[in-house]
């Protein structure tokens, strides 16, 4: 009997609280429509409706300005934009966000690559943090130190403020419902129905670690923006070719160089190519040769003094 009972209870509990979350969604979505019946009861057929009217406008405006001020907006900028010098930029940069309260989270440095090294220039990467209501006078002063108007700008906002309220409402119902359980605990007489009320208390607690977790998240990333910030020096400028008989001559003539400079390098190359050839190949293949023939000559002399001479 008292196993049923522990069993009941606990599934009135979770009935109960499956309500209280279904009553917290519901009483937000009542907070946000409440002004609109006292909006349509309020008919201007007398002075007195309409002074009722005017309080009640002054009351909204107050409710809209504190909850202005109560939401929560994630801020994100990326910025990217050329500089003079890139470990200087980085520096100030630095110092905008400390004196804004904020704080570099990372700080990246790749060098470009170019076929002359007195070119290669250091691209600069850096992720600051920097409180919420710091956002945009931070944002001002790094464009600031910019040649010109940055390359790319991409500013966001996500308000998370209705996740937010619903969090802390499925946290309190969450506390509620563990409350409920721990109140069983106690009353329970069975190790049997101690343990599935243990069960029930740490599913329970894992739902409130989880929903503290994201709501911290949130906290955090609203509390503080994020600006990405790329750095790089200004694109070298092209000179633009000009037309005409003389640049056309001179084109041709620097051409011909290029050509004869090509071809006498070639011949250079050519040559230097044949002497590993001519050492290992020509060389012995010489020296055996001449040496073939010269005993070829001694054996048909040798024959010929040893012929017996004829009368």
């Amino acid at each position: 009997m008292k196993s049923r009972a522990i069993l009941s209870s606990v599934l009135s509990v979770l009935l109960i609280g499956s309500a209280a979350c279904g009553a917290a969604e519901k009483s937000d979505s009542a907070l946000r429509s409440n002004t609109q019946p006292v909006a349509q009861a309020a008919k201007p057929e007398a002075p007195a409706a309409e002074l009722k009217q005017v309080s009640l406008t002054d009351s909204e405006k107050v409710e809209e300005t504190t909850a202005a001020i109560d939401r929560k907006i994630i801020r994100n900028a990326d910025v990217t934009m050329e500089v003079p010098s890139t470990t200087d930029t980085q520096h100030q940069i630095v110092s905008i966000a400390e004196a804004h309260g904020g704080f570099v989270v990372t700080s990246e440095a790749k060098q470009r690559d170019n076929v002359e090294p007195a070119k290669r220039t250091l691209d600069i990467k850096l992720v600051v943090r920097i409180p919420e209501n710091q956002f945009g006078a931070a944002l001002d002063q790094i464009r600031a130190l910019g040649t010109g108007t940055p390359k790319a700008e991409n500013i966001t906002g996500q308000d998370v403020t209705e996740e937010f309220i619903d969090l802390e409402a499925r946290i309190k119902t969450q506390k509620a419902l563990e409350a409920q359980f721990l109140l069983i605990m106690k009353q329970t007489g069975k190790i049997a129905d101690a343990l599935e009320v243990q069960r029930e208390i740490a599913d329970v607690r894992t739902e409130i670690e989880k929903l503290e977790g994201r709501k911290r998240f949130l906290e955090n990333r609203s509390s503080l923006s994020t600006i990405t910030v790329n750095l790089q020096t200004p694109t070298p400028i092209v000179p633009v070719t000009s037309t005409g008989f003389k640049s056309n001559v001179r084109d041709a003539v620097s051409d011909s160089v290029e050509v004869a400079s090509a071809i006498l390098l070639f011949f250079v190359r050519f040559v230097i190519g044949l002497v590993p050839i001519f050492v290992l190949v020509l060389l012995p293949g010489g020296l055996l040769l001449r040496y073939f023939i010269r005993r070829a000559k001694r054996l048909r002399l040798a024959a010929a003094l040893s012929a017996p001479v004829t009368e």
